[in-house]
């Protein structure tokens, strides 16, 4: 098994802005006011008005707000292609077309390969129709371009014109052109094929000619336009690249440039994205709206997405969005999001724990609850996984939908082969949740639960040397809740410690959130916390006593009715409290505290010689003298010694199997 890359569920856009030529000259970077200079290195800064009377307000201010300019903009959306996928892929277009209709665009584009086609007259008139069909559910006006797969025709009954008559007949003329807000679009069509064989291919330069027809046709069509702010060309082949496209294209380049105010031209085909401007135009390649895609590399362009174009008078404007990125801010009411926090929030729970012998050889069953606590189906993906390649699962990963209210009981068989060595890792099962709701589906933040690993040890040869727990502030070892064995009544926790740095909050040994007990040395200043009666009884030396370097023993004692600390032998402060403890199931932390969802926070930085938790009252009166080392006995709930380690486990010598597993950069020394 390897590392899990979590990848963030938030949307990424792959976007970049454009300036014509022109808009470079409407304003000068250097005699610009301030708060009106661009940042973005290829678009300028949008129209500004100083028409003053159109801001209104009854308080002072010496701040003038800047207005934006009143001429027209507008927007339109181009698709790339939607064939060559899984006949799932009409999904991905259902969603373009819903995500389309929350942005209300002017329009929509696209740049050909509509259907799988290659077929005959049948099955070409049932793809036909699911792509208008899903198209027909868009709120603005759209426009097709026909493709390869629109027009190429396979089976028998095959004529020259393939299938552009049944194109003409159902989706539109095969090259056209119209007008929107002194703005001019115009639609080419690149699979006329072989004047002279009537052969079409996309890989054979002579099949790739442009008719003398559509060529005079263009002609006159950038004439008509010469008045427009902005001409945008539309066809399925980005001819511009060359190769099997052959060098036709410059002929209609050349077109383009003369006529001076075409800023854009837009292809599909070849299912990935790319930007190549030349001569002041941009040519912007799309990828795939459900079409094929290996996704080589998703975030440089090998995705499903589609371009929201916004055009102003002088600039235009590319944005590059996934499918189904665009949330309906309509649909995202109160009650949905407190319903996904509840989701996020519902936790997964793992029992029992797993052994692992001194070998590092372990086997077992875990078993997963989840629950579905909205009003929403969710579905799910679990999987087990470790940084440790020799864990095994089975099954390897599962995936499922859980309805309203719904709980998933799930059981895996984990194995890990040998070694604890410093290659060891635990094992987590992952979590994935998406609530699904009719516009969207709602991705959760992975949910990361930790399979509890402790250490069987039948014997250990006795300690050789003696050695201390380091910690770098950031460290701490880590002490299971379910091998401590405490019952409620008195307890004793000392420490034997020297700290680097005591600034700030820092936890000692503690089990503190909302509930259970603890020593902190926080700024210096020792303080024993335990949480009886409904509240906590907090021991605290107001002094800051404790100095850097310096070599401590911390006890704090709860007899039943008073909580006290010691330091160093002696009595330096005590609470009366009596009350049942509340107790928590979070991991007890050496060398930290522990947050709500039981990991090191608040992280002590120094050396712990030893720790030990007793249920018993240890110690009475004003003054004792502590023992420089303790033995078990009856009493005895947890012992770490820190003399001993075997894998990333120091062990607990009290015999209850409370070994501290040690996290971050924590080591012995």
């Amino acid at each position: 098994m390897h590392a899990r890359r979590v990848v963030p569920l938030a949307a990424l856009i792959l976007a970049f802005s454009i300036t014509s030529t022109a808009a470079q000259e409407v304003q000068n970077e250097d005699t610009a006011p301030a708060h009106t200079r661009h940042l973005h290195p290829h678009n300028p800064d949008h129209p500004i008005s100083d028409d003053q009377s159109r801001f209104f307000t009854n308080r002072s201010s010496d701040i003038v707000l800047p207005l934006p300019g009143e001429s027209d903009a507008f927007s339109f959306v181009v698709y790339g292609d939607r064939t060559g996928g899984p006949d799932a892929g009409i999904n991905i277009l259902k969603d373009a077309v819903r995500d389309t209709n929350l942005l209300e665009p002017d329009f929509v584009m696209t740049v050909g390969d509509l259907i799988n086609g290659y077929n005959a007259t049948d099955e070409w008139m049932s793809q036909m129709r699911e792509f208008k069909d899903v198209m027909n559910a868009l709120i603005c006006p759209w426009f097709p371009v026909a493709g390869n797969h629109d027009v190429y025709y396979r089976g028998e009954g095959r004529t020259n014109d393939e299938h552009e008559l049944d194109y003409e007949m159902h989706f539109g003329p095969l090259w056209y052109a119209f007008e929107h807000k002194n703005c001019f679009f115009i639609v080419l069509y690149t699979d006329e094929g072989n004047p002279v064989t009537h052969e079409r291919s996309i890989s054979k330069p002579e099949c790739q000619e442009m008719s003398p027809e559509q060529l005079a046709w263009l002609g006159q069509m950038l004439e008509e336009g010469k008045d427009a702010e902005h001409v945008f060309l539309f066809l399925h082949h980005p001819r511009w690249l060359g190769g099997n496209y052959g060098d036709s294209w410059e002929i209609v380049h050349k077109m383009l440039v003369e006529a001076g105010n075409v800023s854009a031209v837009f292809a599909g085909h070849i299912h990935r994205m790319r930007y190549d401007p030349r001569d002041g135009i941009d040519y912007v390649t799309l990828a795939t709206v459900g079409g094929h895609q290996n996704k080589v590399v998703p975030d440089a362009g090998w995705l499903h997405h589609y371009n929201i174009v916004t055009v102003r008078p002088n600039q235009i404007a590319h944005a590059a969005v996934p499918v189904g990125q665009v949330i309906d801010v309509r649909e995202l009411t109160g009650d949905v999001a407190d319903q996904a926090v509840r989701l996020a929030q519902e936790g997964v729970t793992l029992s029992p724990s797993l052994l692992i012998n001194s070998s590092g050889i372990s086997e077992g069953e875990v078993n997963l609850t989840f629950r579905n606590p909205t009003e929403y189906a969710v579905d799910y993906t679990l999987m087990p996984e470790s940084r440790d390649s020799r864990w095994r699962a089975w099954p390897e990963h599962l995936h499922g939908s859980l309805e309203p209210g719904e709980e998933l009981h799930a059981s895996f068989q984990l194995a890990h082969a040998g070694g604890l060595d410093e290659a060891y890792r635990d094992i987590a099962v992952f979590v994935d949740a998406e609530m699904l709701l009719p516009g969207h589906r709602y991705a959760m933040p992975t949910i990361e639960k930790q399979v509890s690993v402790n250490l069987d040890v039948d014997s250990l040869s006795p300690a050789t040397e003696e050695l201390a727990l380091v910690l770098d502030g950031e460290s701490a070892g880590v002490v299971q809740s379910d091998w401590l064995k405490l019952p409620d009544g008195p307890l004793t926790l000392e420490c034997w410690f020297t700290g680097d740095d005591y600034e700030g909050r820092r936890g000692l040994v503690t089990k503190t959130e909302g509930s259970e007990y603890g020593l902190f040395v926080s700024d210096g200043k020792p303080g024993f916390s335990v949480h009886v009666g409904g509240a906590y009884a907090d021991a605290d030396f107001d002094t800051a006593a404790l100095q850097p370097g310096v070599r401590y023993h911390l006890a704090g004692v709860y007899d039943g009715t008073q909580a006290r600390l010691y330091l160093d032998g002696k009595l330096v402060a005590s609470v009366d409290k009596k009350g049942e403890r509340k107790t928590n199931t979070l991991p007890l932390m050496i060398g930290a505290d522990v947050d709500g969802s039981g990991n090191p926070t608040s992280q002590f930085a120094g050396t712990i010689e030893a720790v030990r938790l007793s249920s018993t009252t240890r110690y009475t009166g004003e003054q004792f003298k502590p023992a420089e080392a303790w033995e078990a006995d009856d009493a005895t709930v947890l012992l770490l010694d820190m003399d001993r380690r075997m894998g990333p486990w120091v062990i607990d010598e009290s015999g209850h199997g409370a070994h501290a597993k040690l996290v971050g950069k924590a080591k012995l020394e």
